[in-house]
């Protein structure tokens, strides 16, 4: 393909995947690429990243190298987000990851986090359709702001697909406790975050992104293989991510495997990321979710432009 001038790219190292974008000067993307790699797993009881999860992220970071010597990238912006911050050997990783990628990590805080995925989000939508309520639902944590053209104000929670489901999910399939209990921590969360930037409360909009909302689309749809334009900017209502919500969280995880539109990879957090999904929907009274593909990395990418 043709592209327009020199070409950057974006790294997310984050808590369930590692992803990659590769833009040219006009931001078209010439390149987009996820990796589930749980570099997590475990994070949240131990603070520490495991061996083999560190592995799993760095074989893919050293494939993602050979990629972009491939297109010839001239910059590069990598990022580690909740689980890397969270943990006490994360030197060990960015050095490990450096080695890899040819490009060391920068650790994100929950703040600049919510920014980019912000600005990655929006940059497609009319403001006049705002103020948006941006939410990022990663591994171990989610990641809010909210806006029209740049994010008023910005917040994080520590609750993510990963981290809801080894806190409160231990049943299989998930007993109607841990479900109610779940569930609250995540609405008591929103209702500090109201507390502390009330614009939250002003959104028109809720904007979702990552895994987690790709997957409820592409369940919602029946899609037995991504597809990104139909996924990009679909709108799921409220009482479609309710239903898939019943469905999933009903089902042990043998029985989940089987939902078109849900990778293997997923099928352990995805009810864990759901409830964060849920709790949104219900604690700031939205009727629908506009999925967005374009997130962080479109956020760190055009940082470099």
């Amino acid at each position: 393909m043709s592209t327009s001038g020199p070409l950057v790219a974006a790294v997310d190292c984050g808590t369930h995947s590692t992803r990659m974008l590769v833009t040219d000067a006009s931001g078209a993307t010439v390149d987009r690429r996820m990796r589930i790699t749980r570099l997590g797993q475990g994070v949240d009881a131990s603070r520490r990243l495991t061996p083999e999860a560190v592995a799993r992220t760095t074989e893919v970071l050293s494939e993602y190298r050979a990629v972009l010597a491939e297109r010839g990238v001239t910059r590069v912006r990598a990022a580690a987000t909740s689980a890397a911050r969270d943990a006490v050997n994360r030197d060990a990783f960015l050095d490990a990851a450096e080695s890899a990628l040819g490009a060391r990590p920068e650790i994100l805080d929950g703040e600049e986090e919510a920014r980019l995925s912000f600005v990655g989000a929006v940059a497609e939508l009319d403001p006049a359709d705002g103020p948006f309520l941006v939410a990022d639902i990663g591994g171990g944590s989610t990641e809010l702001a909210c806006g029209r053209e740049h994010p008023d104000g910005v917040a994080s929670i520590d609750l993510g697909c990963v981290r809801v489901t080894e806190r409160f999910l231990g049943s299989d399939p998930p007993a109607p406790d841990e479900l109610t209990n779940a569930l609250w921590a995540v609405r008591d969360e929103l209702g500090l975050v109201v507390q502390r930037v009330p614009a939250f409360g002003e959104a028109r909009r809720f904007v979702g992104l990552a895994g987690t909302v790709s997957a409820v689309a592409a369940i919602e749809m029946g899609l037995t293989a991504y597809d990104r334009d139909r996924i990009h900017h679909a709108e799921l209502s409220r009482s479609a991510v309710e239903e898939v919500f019943r469905t999933l969280a009903t089902e042990s995880r043998a029985h989940r495997r089987h939902n078109p539109g849900l990778e293997a990879e997923r099928v352990e957090v995805i009810v864990g990321g759901v409830v964060v999904l849920i709790a949104i929907l219900r604690h700031f009274g939205f009727d629908a979710c506009l999925v967005s593909e374009a997130d962080i990395l479109d956020g760190l990418a055009a940082s470099l432009r």
